[in-house]
C-alpha cells in the first residue's frame, strides 16, 4: 500500500506525548531567541547585565545552541514512538535520507563559518554588525541557507527512520521558520538601514 491509501492515523499516533513536546520545542525555540533578541535591541535586558555586548551575544548563543540540542533529543524519541512505514524503496531508503542530512548539515555548517557565532547568533541585535553583506555559498544560491538545512535535516531523518510523522514535523519545523522570518528579515534590514543612515547623516556633518 501506498501512504496515500492508508489511513492518518496508522501513519501518525496523534496519541504520543512525545509528538507534542516535539512540536511544542519547535514552536518555542525561534519564539524565545526572537524575544531574548528584541529585548537585547531595545532594552539591553542581557548586554546590560554582563556589561558587554560580545559576551551577551555570546551567552545567547549558548543558550540557543543548547535548546536546540534539547529540540533534536526531543525530536528523536518523537520519532522512535510513531508507527514505521518503508515510504521509499531500497536503496533509495537510504540514499535519499542521507543525502538530505547531508545537504542539510553543508548549509547549516557552512553558514556557521561565513557568519561567525555573533552573525549567526543575533550580534546585530547586541550592535555588533557585519562590514558587508556575506555573498559567498551558501548564501550566493539560498536567502535563508541556514533554516533550509535545519528542515532538510529533519526530514531527513525522518525518511532514514521511516517515520511519515517526521515528514508532517518537518513541514511544521518549515511553517514555523517562515513565520520567524517575517519578522526576522524586515528587523535585520532596518537595522543595517539605520546604520547606513547614520553614516551617512556623520559624513554629512562632517563635510
Amino acid at each position: 500500500m501506498t501512504v496515500s491509501q492508508l489511513p492518518l492515523n496508522s501513519l501518525i499516533d496523534f496519541n504520543q506525548p512525545s509528538l507534542y513536546y516535539s512540536l511544542g520545542m519547535i514552536f518555542f525555540n525561534p519564539l524565545f531567541w526572537n524575544i531574548a533578541a528584541q529585548n537585547e535591541y531595545h532594552h539591553k535586558w542581557i548586554s546590560s547585565r554582563v556589561k558587554n555586548p560580545y559576551t551577551g551575544c555570546y551567552i545567547l548563543a549558548a543558550t540557543i545552541f543548547s535548546l536546540g540540542l534539547i529540540r533534536d533529543a526531543l525530536y528523536t524519541k518523537a520519532l522512535k514512538d510513531q508507527p514505521v512505514f518503508g515510504m521509499l524503496p531500497a536503496p533509495y531508503d537510504v540514499i535519499i535520507p542521507a543525502a538530505l542530512v547531508a545537504v542539510g548539515q553543508v548549509l547549516v555548517i557552512s553558514s556557521t563559518w561565513q557568519l561567525g557565532i555573533t552573525g549567526t547568533f543575533l550580534g546585530d541585535y547586541f550592535g555588533i554588525l557585519m562590514d558587508e553583506k556575506v555573498e559567498a555559498f551558501p548564501f550566493n544560491i539560498l536567502s535563508d541557507p541556514m533554516y533550509v538545512g535545519s528542515t532538510l535535516s529533519f526530514a531527513g531523518g525522518a525518511l532514514w527512520h521511516k517515520r511519515p510523522a517526521g515528514l508532517f514535523i518537518s513541514a511544521i519545523v518549515w511553517f514555523v521558520y517562515s513565520v520567524a522570518l517575517t519578522y526576522e528579515g524586515p528587523f535585520t534590514t532596518e537595522i543595517y538601514a539605520k546604520r547606513e543612515r547614520e553614516r551617512a547623516l556623520k559624513a554629512q556633518k562632517s563635510s
